[in-house]
């Protein structure tokens, strides 16, 4: 039973992140005032958003990343649930290794070369890359480990007949 809720919060937090991560990309690029051409929220593609024009388009390429952080982790923080906190530090860590590895493929069409390209400081990348995937990292493996561990086993009886020797009988022997 352990095994399937893990799964299922693994479908969960993976629908959750490319859900709010793109989100974020049409919310910012809206309040820009940027025109959404196409979107595909589909969590089994690869998600997208295209704005033309975008008059912001940092904004917007940063909305992705940051909504996807901010808007999990404020959830969990108020429904303060073990199930919550899981998916919160998942999209936590999948985003800073998605924008890590969009780096690193420089694959056009993914955020961090278009960051890049439309101005974004390769810092202010890469310190949001060493913070969401620390924080991520522990805070997911804890909560996996959570998930997975066994239940604890309940403590034994304190019956005075199966810990007291003297069947009942207290003596004071000082």
């Amino acid at each position: 039973m352990r095994n399937l809720k893990f799964v299922l919060l693994l479908i969960a937090a993976w629908c959750t992140m490319t859900l709010v991560h793109e989100a974020g990309h049409v919310l910012c690029g809206w309040s820009c005032g940027g025109t959404l051409q196409s979107a595909d929220f589909l969590p089994w593609h690869l998600p997208y958003s295209i704005f033309e024009p975008d008059p912001q388009p940092l904004i917007t390429l940063w909305g992705g990343p940051v909504l996807g952080v901010l808007i999990p982790v404020t959830v969990a923080w108020l429904v303060c649930r073990d199930e919550g906190w899981f998916i919160a530090y998942f999209c936590v860590l999948a985003n800073g290794m998605y924008l890590a590895t969009a780096w690193v493929s420089g694959d056009h069409y993914l955020d961090t070369p278009k960051l890049l390209a439309h101005g974004a400081f390769p810092l202010s990348i890469g310190i949001y890359c060493l913070l969401t995937i620390g924080f991520g990292y522990v805070g997911f493996r804890r909560q996996c480990v959570l998930l997975l561990s066994p239940p604890p086993v309940p403590p034994a009886s304190n019956s005075p007949s199966s810990t007291d020797d003297n069947h009942g009988i207290h003596s004071d022997h000082t």
